[in-house]
């Protein structure tokens, strides 16, 4: 018996090494497909700002592109970026909110739903350039509304709608149950306990989500391509029928479609790197107003 016990203790141990440097050379390996992910967009910021920053000034931030955009500033590309993502949340946040709590707290488990959710799924996967296309069939050319503020901002919102809703029902479904129990044995009716409990309660996730979906927002290129951006315009929009510049489409234009390529390289680079410190401080954003209401709640 005891010739089988250290047979089967021996067994034991040399599975268990074995299983312990699996465990250790996926772990190494994760850390390093992290650290490598990591070192190359630290060496895209360094690149893009090391090629930009020269370039930055009150001037360039101020004043808009003269002959032909080899010379100037970026003030309308920065005022049309900030119109379309703000038109584009206005429109959106609702929506998404409102679908959330439909799925999360109306919405019986069936095939409508099981359809709903694999439609929002599908969206979420589907490429810009699709949303772009559709935009341009529906927004500009049935609904008439022409290469637009609104038709580009109404496009942005489809594109973004999906992940708005994803993370607001993810959200809303994270708040305890107990939390809706208690409310609705204090007497409160289910609109109010939705109302002044649960949204409140994920409200932290629910604005996360439209932080990082504006973050988002303002980065896409093509599907204002084909529904506001314009090659260049002399000022800001004064309505919502009217076209716009854009960070991500200008920085597409003075790359490739401009007949000065080399002269605006550095407009190129000082527009990528605005581009990206835009982004950064909305995410920062969504954090300390995540950070903010978590104080709050737990208050």
């Amino acid at each position: 018996m005891s010739a089988d016990r250290e047979k089967q203790d021996t067994f034991d141990l040399i599975r268990k090494k074995r299983i312990d440097l699996k465990q250790g050379f996926f772990l190494n390996l994760m850390r390093t497909m992290g650290f490598t992910g990591a070192f190359i967009l630290l060496a895209i910021l360094f690149f893009v700002a090391y090629n930009g920053i020269h370039i930055l000034s009150w001037e360039f931030i101020t004043q808009p592109p003269v002959d032909a955009m080899t010379k100037g500033g970026i003030f309308p590309v920065i005022i049309g970026t900030i119109l379309l993502t703000f038109f584009c949340m206005l429109v959106v946040i609702p929506i998404g909110v409102t679908t959330a709590i439909f799925l999360a707290e109306y919405s019986k488990p069936g095939v409508l739903l099981k359809m709903v959710m694999m439609s929002i799924y599908t969206l979420a996967g589907v490429p810009s350039v699709v949303f772009g296309l559709f935009g341009l069939a529906v927004f500009v050319v049935a609904f008439n509304f022409g290469m637009s503020l609104l038709a580009g901002s109404l496009t942005l919102a489809i594109t973004v709608l999906p992940y708005i809703i994803s993370t607001s029902e993810e959200s809303l479904k994270a708040v305890p149950y107990s939390f809706k129990e208690a409310s609705l044995a204090c007497g409160a009716t289910k609109w109010q306990t939705i109302r002044k409990v649960i949204v409140p309660t994920a409200m932290p996730g629910i604005l996360t989500g439209a932080i990082l979906g504006t973050a988002k927002v303002a980065g896409e290129t093509a599907p204002i391509m084909f529904t506001a951006a314009a090659f260049f315009t002399p000022g800001v929009p004064r309505s919502l029928l009217e076209p716009v510049m854009a960070l991500p489409y200008h920085i597409y234009v003075l790359a490739t479609a401009g007949t000065h390529i080399d002269e605006t390289r550095p407009i190129q680079y000082g527009t990528a790197l605005t581009l990206i410190v835009l982004v950064l401080g909305m995410n920062l954003l969504g954090i300390i107003l995540r950070s903010r209401q978590r104080k709050k709640r737990s208050w």
